[in-house]
């Protein structure tokens, strides 16, 4: 069953070679994480970025995978963002975000920082240069979008491309790209659980019929319960494609490490009559650095959250979770951060750990 889009008021061919790693992306990912199943669910969105067509850090990520779990990218684009920040916006490949963003697009994020959305993290994939991982596409064709999930919130989706006469090795600006998304998508359906590669948002939409060779699809997440915003480049060609995939080092089938671990603990510091105050510590217990974390607790009933400080809460009901906020997300191996709230209503925490997730 496919998700009705609808307007929201206010290279070279591919080769046998690049084929035959779309069927191996497949195996890994499980299908539905590159969209090609689409079922319908609830209205959720979340963390991530686009699979299909794959973004630049989703598809430097697969590139890079060895079958260690080490980062080595061979695509010679990939290799200069890695010189450029590291191996850590690779583990990190669904983190592209403004916690700031609130939707915005021309004016907030800088001219030559899109595809970065302005997070200094990520500045090694606005690079201009032709030689990206590229998706190959038919215009105006009907085509089936996947973007991964790794966190579940609720959102809109905005999907722009790049006027022509593109050129991928000149910087990308505002001036390069449509005046308006060419699809709007209202909430789209969650398959699969949050936090895995597989878990993925889908939709279908048609692509611009007037467009022929290297162009930018531009993403843009708008959540609808915080400002938080992520971004996103997706490199194209429309030369008759079907969504092959080339330049991606074929990965021989490696294991994928999860894109880091992290804990969570809590304590009691503070108790009264009808509340009380605790105090959590998130560790990165993995062996990888991360650039964000979440935790999310459900409260028993007749509490709610008063205040909190040192996260970014998002409630619903009973459950709540808690994002870093933008000094404390990034913590190298074994570094931790902390946060606190204030409960108002009867009882205690009703657990000393709570699950927490890299993102």
């Amino acid at each position: 069953m496919y998700l009705t889009v609808t307007a929201r008021p206010r290279l070279p061919r591919p080769t046998r070679h690049s084929a035959l790693f779309l069927v191996v992306l497949a195996l890994l990912a499980a299908l539905p994480a590159l969209g090609l199943v689409l079922a319908a669910g609830a209205p959720v969105s979340a963390h991530g970025t686009p699979m299909k067509p794959g973004s630049r850090t989703f598809l430097c990520w697969r590139d890079a995978l060895t079958d260690t779990g080490e980062i080595k990218p061979v695509n010679p684009a990939c290799k200069a963002a890695q010189q450029a920040g590291g191996t850590t916006p690779f583990y990190n490949w669904f983190s592209v975000l403004r916690s700031d963003g609130a939707g915005r697009t021309r004016g907030f994020v800088p001219d030559g920082s899109l595809c970065s959305g302005g997070n200094p993290s990520f500045t090694g994939f606005d690079l201009a240069r032709d030689d990206w991982p590229v998706t190959h596409l038919t215009a105006g064709a009907t085509v089936d979008f996947s973007y991964n999930a790794w966190a579940a919130h609720p959102g809109w989706f905005y999907v722009y491309v790049t006027k022509d006469g593109y050129d991928p090795t000149r910087p990308l600006t505002w001036d390069r790209m449509e005046d308006q998304p060419f699809l709007t998508v209202d909430h789209p359906p969650l398959n699969g659980s949050p936090g895995t590669v597989e878990a993925n948002y889908s939709w279908t939409g048609t692509l611009p019929s007037d467009k022929t060779g290297r162009h930018v699809i531009y993403m843009v997440w708008q959540r609808s319960d915080s400002a938080e915003t992520f971004y996103s480049c997706s490199d194209v060609v429309f030369d008759g494609g079907n969504g092959e995939v080339s330049g991606v080092h074929d990965p021989g089938g490696p294991t994928e490490p999860p894109p880091g671990t992290c804990t969570a603990t809590r304590r009691t510091t503070g108790g009264w009559s009808g509340g009380h105050q605790a105090e959590v510590t998130v560790t990165n217990s993995g062996d990888v650095p991360m650039l964000g974390w979440m935790v999310d607790w459900t409260l028993p009933a007749g509490q709610r959250v008063a205040s909190l400080w040192n996260g970014d809460a998002t409630y619903s009901g009973q459950d709540v979770m808690v994002h870093n906020a933008d000094w404390n997300g990034a913590l190298s191996p074994g570094q931790s951060a902390t946060f606190g709230y204030v409960v108002q209503g009867d009882g205690g925490d009703d657990a000393a750990t709570l699950p927490c997730r890299v993102g």
